[in-house]
């Protein structure tokens, strides 16, 4: 994603952007590029930034810390419960984990990450791959399903299935990716728009 694109985005009326920082993605943003999109976003509108991570490693948190420009540090890899709480502690920015659902009993899992991070990410669990699948979780299987912090859906979420999603299920947000490209890390303007007004004009939205 180029920082025009991001201003773009933004100004449409998402809430957030994520910025890939996982070096295995094909949507992988070198620190180098990162706070150049994260300001792009902020001028377009209230949009705030996502920087996306994979156990990040201790040599790591002085790019992840706040000041970088992201408001949010997502981390999507096998982050432990107890992991999320040292890093809560150690980096002065706000924390989420995503969470790569692969049965419904992984979702029993959730109460324990939100004691330790601020909200939850739900995806489809995919072999070897971390995000950005356009896998999608069985709606069944979420339905009822309660969080103590906000939750956000993650998988197969675009233009044409949201009125379903949110017929059924009552997230918090929702986190499109690979629907709205036209190629990895470049989105199509033209599907981010439509789901935004298939998400507004949902019942829920």
């Amino acid at each position: 994603m180029k920082p025009a694109q991001a201003t773009a985005i933004a100004a449409l009326g998402v809430d957030a952007i994520g910025v890939i920082a996982v070096p295995s993605s094909p949507r992988f943003v070198p620190p180098a590029q990162r706070p150049d999109l994260f300001a792009a976003m902020a001028a377009g509108g209230g949009c705030f930034g996502v920087l996306v991570v994979a156990d990040p490693c201790d040599d790591q948190l002085e790019e992840l810390a706040v000041g970088r420009g992201h408001a949010v540090l997502q981390l999507h890899g096998d982050e432990s419960v107890e992991r999320c709480r040292e890093l809560a502690q150690r980096l002065d920015v706000r924390l989420w984990k995503a969470l790569r659902v692969r049965s419904p009993e992984d979702l029993e899992t959730a109460a324990r990450y939100a004691e330790v991070v601020e909200a939850l990410l739900l995806d489809a669990w995919q072999p070897g791959q971390l995000g950005g699948t356009g896998h999608r979780i069985p709606i069944d299987w979420l339905e009822g399903f309660q969080s103590d912090v906000p939750w956000w859906l993650a998988g197969g979420v675009g233009p044409e299935t949201v009125s379903e999603l949110l017929a059924r299920l009552h997230p918090d947000g929702l986190d499109a990716s690979s629907s709205l490209e036209d190629r990895p890390g470049v989105k199509n303007l033209a599907r981010v728009a439509a789901l935004l007004a298939a998400v507004r004009g949902s019942p829920t939205g």
